[in-house]
Protein backbone atom coordinates (compact mmCIF):
# COMPACT_ATOMS: atom_id res chain seq x y z
CA UNK A 1 0.00 0.00 0.00
CA UNK A 2 1.13 3.51 -1.11
CA UNK A 3 1.71 6.33 1.48
CA UNK A 4 -1.11 8.23 -0.06
CA UNK A 5 -3.27 4.94 -0.20
CA UNK A 6 -2.72 4.63 3.35
CA UNK A 7 -3.33 8.13 3.87
CA UNK A 8 -6.48 7.58 2.36
CA UNK A 9 -7.59 4.65 4.14
CA UNK A 10 -6.66 6.64 7.53
CA UNK A 11 -9.09 9.81 6.44
CA UNK A 12 -11.99 7.50 5.60
CA UNK A 13 -11.35 5.56 9.20
CA UNK A 14 -11.58 9.03 11.03
CA UNK A 15 -14.45 9.95 8.57
CA UNK A 16 -16.27 6.74 9.85
CA UNK A 17 -14.95 7.08 13.76
CA UNK A 18 -16.09 10.41 13.45
CA UNK A 19 -19.93 10.15 12.18
CA UNK A 20 -20.48 6.87 14.97
CA UNK A 21 -19.46 9.82 17.70
CA UNK A 22 -21.48 12.95 15.89
CA UNK A 23 -24.25 10.36 16.22
CA UNK A 24 -23.51 8.95 19.42
CA UNK A 25 -23.68 13.02 20.55
CA UNK A 26 -26.39 14.00 19.03
CA UNK A 27 -28.38 10.91 21.05
CA UNK A 28 -27.21 12.16 24.11
CA UNK A 29 -27.95 15.39 23.46
CA UNK A 30 -31.89 14.73 22.52
CA UNK A 31 -33.32 15.44 26.38
CA UNK A 32 -37.23 15.38 25.12
CA UNK A 33 -36.12 11.98 23.16
CA UNK A 34 -34.49 10.62 26.81
CA UNK A 35 -37.36 11.87 28.88
CA UNK A 36 -40.03 9.98 26.54
CA UNK A 37 -37.80 6.86 26.67
CA UNK A 38 -37.75 6.94 30.55
CA UNK A 39 -41.70 7.68 30.98
CA UNK A 40 -42.21 4.89 28.47
CA UNK A 41 -40.66 2.75 30.64
CA UNK A 42 -41.90 3.65 33.61
CA UNK A 43 -45.46 3.35 32.03
CA UNK A 44 -44.49 0.16 31.08
CA UNK A 45 -43.28 -1.06 34.55
CA UNK A 46 -46.52 0.14 36.23
CA UNK A 47 -48.85 -1.64 34.27
CA UNK A 48 -46.80 -4.64 34.67
CA UNK A 49 -47.22 -4.00 37.97
CA UNK A 50 -50.70 -3.38 37.79
CA UNK A 51 -51.43 -6.16 35.44
CA UNK A 52 -49.96 -8.89 38.12
CA UNK A 53 -51.83 -7.58 41.11
CA UNK A 54 -54.80 -7.92 38.99
CA UNK A 55 -53.68 -11.38 38.20
CA UNK A 56 -53.25 -12.22 42.19
CA UNK A 57 -56.01 -10.13 43.23
CA UNK A 58 -58.49 -13.46 43.81
CA UNK A 59 -54.98 -14.82 45.97
CA UNK A 60 -54.87 -11.69 47.86
CA UNK A 61 -57.01 -10.15 50.96
CA UNK A 62 -58.38 -6.66 50.15
CA UNK A 63 -55.93 -4.91 51.89
CA UNK A 64 -52.88 -5.86 50.31
CA UNK A 65 -54.95 -5.11 46.67
CA UNK A 66 -55.80 -1.63 47.91
CA UNK A 67 -52.20 -1.04 48.57
CA UNK A 68 -50.93 -2.32 45.45
CA UNK A 69 -53.54 -0.19 44.06
CA UNK A 70 -51.88 2.55 45.60
CA UNK A 71 -48.66 2.04 44.71
CA UNK A 72 -49.17 2.13 41.14
CA UNK A 73 -51.51 5.26 41.86
CA UNK A 74 -48.44 6.43 43.29
CA UNK A 75 -45.96 5.72 40.93
CA UNK A 76 -48.20 7.39 38.28
CA UNK A 77 -48.34 10.41 39.66
CA UNK A 78 -44.81 11.05 40.19
CA UNK A 79 -44.35 10.07 36.64
CA UNK A 80 -46.65 12.51 35.57
CA UNK A 81 -45.11 15.30 38.08
CA UNK A 82 -41.73 14.44 36.57
CA UNK A 83 -42.90 14.81 32.80
CA UNK A 84 -44.56 18.35 33.80
CA UNK A 85 -41.44 19.77 35.56
CA UNK A 86 -39.31 18.51 31.85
Amino acid sequence: MTEQEQLRHDIDQTRAELGATVEALSQKADVKAQAREKVDHAKAQVQEKAQEVQGKAKERPPAQLAAGIAVAIVALWLIRRRRRSS
